[in-house]
């Protein structure tokens, strides 16, 4: 997507072919910082910190960095170690142990001395299949936002509600939720983004709100709970989010808040849809509440906030008591039966079983 004008991905090899480098969310929107990442551990830690997020980007810098760590040493001990640490770097997000359990699969059979070079070929691979997996998603997403619009008459806004960041900046390029809207925004469709904030880490008012102006896309910042009277109030068309894990019949793991917004839009009528690209489905998993994991994290990014001062200084500031405990939990699980439908690479499908086979075929009779 664009940038000051210019295309740029989320991440990328760089020039000299000696590391991956990535944009430094922790930075945005006050700074736009480029982090390196050189070895196994860098790559973790941008996972960990989430210099990088969003589950597609986590799966590609994962990718990247077991071909960071084999450049080191490229033994059988080597490679299962990387994978090890990766997979311990974020726990709900089913993406990254998908590009894990690829790269595992492409380069175990190899001799040690053949696996740097087919593992960088591997992650490039990934990075390029999710551009294209979530080009696809924007254009069967557009479709729907086409036929939202026609019912309005082709007059006024069209009104979309999104939660947390699921653009460009939370995949490798184009994003899952915002792919529609870019590419109605491309198209003359004159859309409108209310962007939730997204709290604790506000990756709404901090990322989605800087892509969707870095590209030209007219939006308005709200605060978390103001969605669902938006929605009374008819001032929403239709909310589109992504997914860190769906489960085999549908139900999906989102940001904190995620779920508030189905319920909301199930009581005004108002369509939610859910982009998804087929690597982030857990065919493994069934009833989303109880099996997907909920990744509980420092409670420092709800009691603390970070923002830039009247000076221009970026400063971070504790918002609440000294001594009060936070509970920090980042994401919710939606039922599928609040979700209108999931909008994957191959098509619209009703948020179920049935549903998703019928996209992919070639899953039934595995055991889903």
């Amino acid at each position: 997507m664009k940038v000051h004008g210019s295309p740029m991905r989320s991440i990328w090899l760089a020039a000299d072919g000696e590391a991956a480098e990535a944009i430094d969310q922790t930075r945005l929107p006050h700074a736009l910082v480029t982090v390196r990442l050189a070895t196994l551990d860098a790559a973790a830690h941008a996972i960990r910190s989430m210099q990088v997020r969003g589950a597609p980007l986590i799966g590609a810098t994962a990718a990247y960095g077991v071909w960071l760590a084999l450049r080191a040493e490229a033994s059988d001990s080597a490679l299962e170690h990387a994978l090890t640490v990766l997979r311990g770097t974020r726990p709900t997000a089913v993406n990254l142990h998908w590009a894990l359990d690829d790269m595992r699969t492409v380069l175990a059979p190899l001799p040690p001395p053949e696996r740097v070079a087919a593992a960088l070929q591997r992650a490039e691979a990934i990075s390029d299949e999710d551009v294209a997996i979530n080009r696809a998603i924007g254009a069967h997403g557009l479709k729907l936002l086409e036929s939202a619009w026609e019912r309005k008459g082709r007059q006024g806004r069209l009104e979309v509600l999104t939660h947390c960041n699921a653009g460009w900046l939370a995949t490798v390029d184009f994003g899952t939720a915002l792919s529609p809207i870019y590419q109605a925004h491309d198209a003359g469709i004159p859309v409108h983004v209310w962007v939730d904030e997204t709290r604790p880490r506000n990756q709404g008012a901090q990322l989605t709100a800087w892509e969707l102006g870095q590209h030209g896309v007219p939006h308005t910042v709200i605060a978390d709970n103001v969605g669902g009277h938006l929605m009374q109030h008819g001032q929403v068309d239709l909310c589109i989010v992504g997914t860190d894990r769906t489960t085999a019949q549908g139900d999906v793991a989102n940001k904190i808040g995620t779920y508030l917004k189905a319920l909301a839009a199930k009581d005004t009528g108002v369509p939610f849809y859910v982009a998804l690209p087929s690597p982030t489905i857990d065919w493994t998993l069934k009833d989303g509440v109880r099996e997907i994991p909920i990744e509980q994290r420092d409670g420092t990014e709800l009691s603390d906030v970070t923002g830039r001062l009247a000076s221009g200084e970026v400063a971070t500031v504790r918002i609440t008591p000294e001594g009060s405990p936070a509970a920090n939990y980042a994401f919710d699980v939606t039922p599928a039966r609040l979700v209108t439908a999931l909008i994957t690479e191959r098509g619209v499908c009703p948020a179920s079983e049935a549903g998703l086979l019928s996209l992919f075929p070639e899953r039934r009779g595995r055991g889903a």
